[in-house]
């Protein structure tokens, strides 16, 4: 009986000293966004190649 309580006390005291690692960051992390949209070119060429094909469909 002794040596039962004497491992669930050994037991519970190593289950008490867990490792704890913390990750912490010195400056803040900044993310830069650098993003160029060109949607408006792209619809504009859709446009003009739409009405080019209209006028001329003999070209396909």
């Amino acid at each position: 009986m002794k040596q039962l309580l004497l491992s669930l006390l050994v037991a519970s005291a190593l289950a008490g000293c867990t490792h704890r690692i913390e990750v912490a960051a010195k400056e803040p992390i900044t993310i830069n966004m650098n993003l160029k949209i060109d949607h408006e070119i792209r619809v504009k060429v859709d446009k003009e190649l739409d009405t080019l094909f209209e006028e001329n469909e003999s070209l396909f």
